[in-house]
């Protein structure tokens, strides 16, 4: 029998302080050792003081009046928030008897964090994992699952064309020993977010302006962050929700399908697991902007002490953001922008990883870039930061825009085996409710397995 642990509940990943002396004494420790199975305790958005791992950007940065709060998901285990969701979905299937460790073999489809963290918790739960991703990925995704020990299944493209990674997965699945973890459809994942991820915006909102949330933006890879909108619109119900997607992959805006370099985003879909019910607004975001923008986060703290922004405030914040978390503060700037808040208002919005993935990312911008000296620098703050128009929005409210939505994503999903009776329940809010419920059933299965091993 194996020494690893069954791990948290959903309600001990919002608030490890519920964790037993022991068990805390345990996870803390084994963060000195990253393939620990008690790091399984560890995934949380909270520091080691209990406040929830946040950073509020400096005003003279964004150039706008209202605060952005930006929670980080660079000190998870395995350096990604989207291990939460690996994590959820595994041990959901092993409680119910579906994941059988040291049999089954875990297939995780995915453009990197996902896949990472499949083959993390694989890893550290005694499992065999197979990751399958477009094969122009960056090189430090790749190199981080080969590290965890889990075997690469490439398939062609890039990030916008995960659903390649789809039908590998619903194919390999058919194997006996084969069980997909498929972010972009199992309801875990939602789950985690809802509960763990939307609770923790709120508290990481509490003593910042009025301390509400005006609006919460996520760009959607499987649309798993976007359920902390859910949470939050029950405390908060005037809350504006928005989706940013590439400019140049505009699926939910209008069907758009190109290529582009926002890594984690983008998947020319709509996802199963988005509630597409209580998205607000989409708003576009380009990708040579986003790319620009980390560029200037990681090296531009000179030209930042220009425009006022302290420069050991940003020296601090160099690892804390990666593509996508500067698409979605650019996406945070716009949508304050277009619904003209104020100095209280709070937006919220997540950076999913770290810049430890994405050295390989500026090293191509330089390639293809003549040069970045500070006055480049200095004319792209101006233009991506400072003078970003609240332009390439949607608004989404109106129940045409709905039943676009929903029509989208019956395409998308009923050539993978759905029907359509179960994407109708998905047209009712009591479905989402339904899921999340779930969490409590979860809990306690978990907590009946504690003391045994896996």
């Amino acid at each position: 029998m194996s020494k690893v642990p069954y791990g948290p509940t959903y309600d001990e990943m919002y608030q490890p302080h519920r964790l037993d002396e022991k068990t805390a004494k345990l996870a803390k420790d084994a963060k000195q050792n990253e393939l620990d199975p008690y790091n399984l305790f560890n995934i949380t958005w909270r520091k080691d003081d209990g406040s929830i791992n946040k950073v509020v950007l400096p005003k003279a940065l964004t150039g706008i009046e209202a605060n952005i709060i930006v929670m980080l998901g660079k000190d998870f285990p395995s350096g990604s928030h989207k291990v939460g969701p690996a994590y959820a979905t595994l041990i959901e299937g092993v409680v119910d008897g579906d994941i059988i460790p040291g049999y089954h073999n875990i297939l995780g489809p995915s453009t990197g964090n996902f896949g990472i963290g499949v083959a993390y918790i694989s890893n550290l739960m005694k499992l065999d994992s197979t990751i399958i991703m477009p094969d122009n990925m960056s090189k430090e995704r790749y190199d981080r699952i080969k590290g965890y020990g889990a075997k690469l299944d490439l398939t062609p493209g890039t990030e916008s064309d995960v659903i390649l990674t789809l039908e590998k997965t619903h194919e390999l699945a058919k194997a006996e020993k084969n069980v997909a973890l498929a972010q972009f459809e199992l309801m875990p994942n939602y789950r985690f977010h809802r509960h763990v991820t939307g609770q923790s915006a709120i508290e990481a909102a509490k003593e910042i302006g009025n301390g509400r949330i005006a609006a919460f933006i996520s760009a959607p890879g499987s649309a798993g962050t976007l359920a902390a909108g859910d949470h939050i619109k029950k405390i908060y119900p005037e809350v504006k929700i928005t989706a940013l997607e590439p400019y140049e992959c505009s699926t939910l805006m209008d069907g758009g399908r190109g290529q582009h370099r926002i890594e984690g985003i983008g998947d020319k879909m709509c996802t199963l697991i988005h509630n597409v019910l209580n998205t607000d607004f989409i708003a576009l975001i380009s990708d040579e902007d986003a790319v620009r923008g980390l560029k200037i986060l990681r090296d531009g703290h000179d030209v930042l002490s220009e425009h006022g922004v302290d420069k050991k405030t940003m020296q601090a914040m160099r690892e804390f953001f990666g593509v996508s978390g500067v698409c979605n503060i650019l996406g945070a700037i716009k949508m304050a922008k277009h619904l003209q808040l104020g100095p209280d208002d709070n937006i919220l919005t997540m950076a999913t990883d770290g810049f430890d993935r994405y050295d390989s990312v500026l090293k191509n911008l330089e390639e293809r870039t003549l040069e970045i000296e500070n006055f480049v620098l200095r004319r792209w703050h101006k233009d991506i930061f400072l003078n970003l128009e609240p332009s390439g929005i949607k608004d989404t409210r109106t129940a045409l825009e709905k039943t676009r939505l929903f029509q989208q994503k019956e395409d998308d999903w009923l050539k993978f085996g759905y029907q359509k009776a179960y994407l109708d329940k998905m047209k009712n809010p009591q479905f989402w409710d339904d899921e999340y419920e779930k969490v409590h059933t979860y809990n306690q299965k978990i907590e009946t397995k504690r003391g045994q091993k896996l």
